[in-house]
């Protein structure tokens, strides 16, 4: 590029308006003019006419997709980061043929585990309905469930299901996991026994947490047969992918109570639209995707973002993610 100084950078999907204040942003001083958008635009059309004039373009996770369509509208784009190190929501190889570079970010391991914990904690104690019946002057309305001695089904031992499994053991439940390469040795070295199958999983399970990356083979995963084995006693967590749950599935074991209920941070369509159906069901507990938002790790991800772009202006791009 022939004029640093004239770099353009956009920060997408800054909700709580915190980007700037989450890394210091100085080294771009001089090199580069940074514009921070707090909303979210759904529409292709706009999203490109907006983001036309950019050199750069930070993504906050797969808030806002980047398709090969879109990609190709934006002939000026030259790098694309995104927070953390994968985003199954940017077209690669489409990226590589328009010579745009995409780089990643590190991430704090800790916040989408603990939200897991609070969401399992919130269902099987009524947070929701008893928060709301104390501020309205009522008193003890539900009667709530103890996990102790129960089992929780981690669906993905992997970086985040074993930090799960292990906060398991604190609240003294049972475990077992099950993922299609997971071997008996491995789910033992995190204290859980491995299950014969995925069937087999939500038929040992009181509660199934769900830590599997979204890919072609996990998408729609989890559907009627597996929720019906878990049975009306049962919990369904997500905190991974909305679709690696087959969302009609859910909503008609939901509204049949052929589950207990389903304790959600992630969905099929982000943001969750207003009259969407989960929202207005009694047996769910919903927060806004979440479970990586948190100080701590805005503070690497927007650091990551800062050191990015530093590499990539110096002609040394950091943190490439590459296809496969």
């Amino acid at each position: 590029m022939d004029s640093r100084t004239a770099v353009r950078i956009a920060v997408l999907d800054d909700y709580q308006q915190v980007a700037l204040a989450s890394a210091d942003w100085a080294p771009l001083e001089g090199r580069a003019r940074v514009d921070v958008y707090t909303d979210h635009l759904d529409d292709e059309e706009a999203v490109a006419q907006r983001l036309e004039p950019y050199d750069v373009v930070v993504a906050m996770r797969e808030r806002t997709p980047f398709p090969g369509s879109l990609i190709e509208r934006l002939p000026r784009l030259r790098l694309l980061v995104t927070t953390a190190r994968r985003n199954d929501s940017i077209d690669l190889a489409a990226a590589a043929d328009q010579g745009v570079v995409v780089s990643g970010t590190d991430m704090a391991p800790a916040g989408t585990p603990e939200l897991t914990w609070a969401l399992i904690l919130a269902a099987h104690r009524h947070l929701e309905t008893e928060l709301s019946a104390m501020r309205n002057g009522r008193w003890q309305s539900t009667v709530g469930t103890e996990l102790a001695g129960r089992t929780l089904g981690v669906l993905g031992l992997g970086r985040l299901g074993t930090v799960v499994a292990r906060y398991a053991r604190a609240f003294e439940m049972e475990l077992v996991a099950w993922s299609p390469h997971l071997t008996g040795e491995r789910a033992a070295e995190h204290g859980a026994r491995c299950a014969a199958g995925l069937d087999d999983l939500f038929g040992r399970s009181d509660v199934v947490s769900i830590h599997m990356p979204l890919s072609e083979r996990s998408r729609g995963l989890v559907a009627a047969p597996q929720l019906e084995r878990l049975g009306p006693d049962g919990w369904l967590v997500n905190t991974s992918r909305g679709p690696i749950v087959d969302q009609q599935a859910m909503l008609d074991a939901l509204r049949g109570r052929t589950i207990a209920g389903a304790a959600m941070d992630v969905y099929d369509d982000e943001p969750l639209p207003p009259d969407h159906p989960l929202r207005s069901l009694p047996n769910v507990v919903l927060t806004p995707h979440v479970g990586y938002v948190t100080r701590q790790n805005y503070r690497v991800y927007f650091t990551g973002v800062v050191e990015d772009i530093v590499a990539w202006l110096d002609d040394e791009p950091l943190r490439v993610l590459r296809r496969g």
